[in-house]
């Protein structure tokens, strides 16, 4: 593909999401809620869409379809699980919603600090949050890198994609906060969800139609089509990867930040429906780039190059071939700058925030903006590392924020929990998935995640168990929610 046409579809999407972006700055944002949670006013669709391109990054369109290359149909399941996972937001959206709008929290640590009754419990989640994000917001810099040197055979290195990537990052996010992002991550989401689903029509198309496609794969790799199938999705690493994946929605930060956003319950309900019917096409067609790949491309080195190779292949016109190049990039981007928030976010309120200096709101708005490019430049660097699979880096990511879990479920549904069970709890497992994955150990066949999650809930209960709880804190707490809850169930009478 010519590098002029990929240069110039870059500039283009650049200048049309720098536009969009400055018109989203419709009020100045001078506080920690207007700047990381747009004033809780964002609407359903837009909340969908930007929740969706947040979510389905370069991991998908990348990372997702390297993955179907390297282990066949096992991919899709282990998506589907996700979708399961997401369950969760209909069940637990509406109680952080209406916490956060009672008692202000801006960062999903800050809730659960208040709940336990223990600032440390949100200082202490906030870092571990933000060593297990950064390397996640690398994979997003690293699909952009990929994707661009593949799409270029290498005229446009791995490092000047990241490059791009993080410097865009860092400039949606400074100017107008979560509101630029979110506006971006609509038109990105409608692009992405557009273009690659006409690729994958020509693709099938050039390929045969759906008959030959099926056909071809059942003859020429018939390992794609079951599971274990080439042995790459034993029981074993199915279940490491899946579960981190279920719990994704709740486990990461720059997602479940999202249930304060919206304006409303009604708006909290269809983010989520709008979110799952986008996440169903997108899954399907990310499975079907990874199919195709297989069936032209065997033999790639890489897996994650299959859908470069896909784009600058002669099945797709360039130009189209460039809108999806673009659309990626922009998914990738979206999630950059959305974790960008939610950790500065995390750091300026619930680190710094503790100290005498940062209780001043406006101080705290001034150390979250100061961190941005900082937490960017650590991402930049180890992306530069070019580490594993995209898809596998994601789920090693996710395995370490999924030691939160426990006390999130603790934090609606057990009063009994404590602080010191959140601390050893968190601290104790994190070390233990760090451990794992450095030595590239999996115990009895199982990763980290699995690990991780067994031992969180074993420390998170046994010390709670033993130490004293807040008692007026939960009781204040669940009452008000459970409250909530029974009124917003209550029939509404339309006489």
């Amino acid at each position: 593909m010519s590098t002029t046409l990929v240069w110039w579809g870059i500039a283009i999407y650049v200048g049309l999401s720098l536009y969009i972006a400055y018109l989203s700055r419709s009020e100045k944002q001078v506080n920690m809620e207007g700047y990381f949670l747009g004033n809780r006013k964002m609407n359903g669709f837009v909340s969908a869409l930007s929740y969706s391109a947040t979510t389905y990054s370069a991991f998908m369109m990348v990372g997702l379809a390297g993955l179907t290359y390297r282990g066949g149909v096992g991919a899709l399941g282990f998506e589907i699980i996700y979708f399961m996972g997401v369950s969760l937001v209909a069940f637990f959206g509406p109680r952080f919603w209406l916490v956060g709008k009672k008692y202000g929290y801006v960062t999903p640590s800050e809730m659960l600090g208040d709940r336990y009754d223990n600032k440390q419990v949100a200082a202490i989640i906030s870092i571990s949050s933000c060593i297990f994000l950064i390397p996640y917001s690398a994979v997003q810099l690293a699909g952009v890198g990929y994707l661009l040197e593949g799409m270029t055979k290498g005229a446009i290195s791995f490092t000047t994609g990241a490059i791009i990537a993080t410097v865009l990052a860092v400039v949606y996010t400074y100017i107008s906060g979560i509101r630029s992002v979110m506006w971006t991550d609509s038109l990105q989401a409608l692009v992405m969800i557009i273009s690659s689903t006409l690729v994958v029509i020509l693709l099938v198309n050039g390929l045969g139609g759906f008959g030959s496609f099926f056909g071809n794969l059942s003859a020429e790799h018939p390992e794609s089509l079951t599971v274990p199938g080439n042995g790459y999705f034993s029981f074993s690493t199915f279940l490491s990867l899946t579960i981190p994946w279920i719990f994704f929605s709740l486990s990461n930060p720059q997602v479940s930040q999202r249930l304060y956003m919206p304006a409303s319950l009604g708006s909290l309900r269809r983010m989520l429906m709008g979110f799952l019917i986008f996440g169903f096409i997108y899954t399907i067609v990310s499975v079907m780039w990874g199919y195709s790949a297989i069936l032209l491309f065997p033999g790639l080195e890489n897996p994650d190059v299959a859908t470069p190779s896909l784009l600058s292949s002669e099945f797709v016109p360039p130009v189209l071939g460039v809108v999806v190049m673009v659309s990626i990039i922009a998914a990738a981007i979206s999630t950059i700058d959305s974790i960008l928030l939610t950790l500065s976010s995390l750091f300026a309120r619930d680190v710094y925030g503790i100290s005498k200096n940062g209780r001043d709101e406006s101080r705290q708005l001034k150390m979250g903006k100061f961190v941005i490019p900082v937490i960017a430049i650590l991402a930049y660097g180890f992306a530069e590392l070019q580490l594993d699979l995209i898809a596998v880096l994601s789920v090693a990511s996710s395995a370490g924020l999924i030691v939160v879990v426990p006390a999130l479920i603790g934090t609606f549904f057990w009063k009994r929990g404590t602080a010191t069970g959140v601390i050893t709890s968190v601290v104790g497992s994190g070390i233990l998935v760090i451990l794992l994955e450095l030595a590239k150990l999996k115990p009895f066949g199982f990763g980290s995640g699995v690990w991780g999650l067994l031992v969180s809930i074993v420390l998170f209960i046994g010390v709670s168990l033993i130490t004293k709880a807040p008692e007026q804190k939960a009781n204040e707490f669940l009452t008000y929610v459970n409250e909530e809850l029974k009124k917003h169930r209550k029939p509404v009478n339309i006489d």
